[in-house]
């Protein structure tokens, strides 16, 4: 049990060092088609396809009744057209389940958008 605590904690002390300016690249936001729920953009220079196929992007949302956004890490399966955030303002979001699109506009454009720009196959 020591040897675990020990291990999340230095995993969770190299998380929260800050990166060198060499690994941040330029942002390249692109807008979807914004609905009432708000304003979605990802970004084309974070994406990313992992080892087990799934496609990263980094993404922004910003509600309707606010100046103020949310950055997310998105994880996309775009096979079956599935995401989970992985991270959240920076801090990981240890365990997120897939979640189907189930409707929501924003969601959709940017799985359809980036998945097609990282030259993935998605359900359309």
């Amino acid at each position: 049990m020591n040897r675990l605590v020990l291990v999340l904690a230095g995993l969770l002390l190299v998380l929260s060092l800050p990166l060198p300016a060499a690994w941040a690249g330029p942002v390249d936001w692109h807008e979807v088609q914004a609905t009432a729920d708000g304003r979605q953009w990802w970004d084309d220079g974070s994406l990313r396809v992992n080892r087990n196929g799934m496609l990263s992007v980094l993404s922004r949302f910003q509600p309707a009744d606010s100046d103020q956004g949310e950055l997310y890490v998105m994880e996309i399966d775009c096979g079956q057209r599935l995401y989970r955030d992985t991270a959240v303002n920076g801090l990981p979001r240890w365990g997120a389940q897939w979640q189907p699109v189930s409707g929501d506009g924003l969601i959709a454009s940017v799985i359809d958008e980036s998945c097609l720009a990282a030259g993935l196959q998605s359900l359309t």
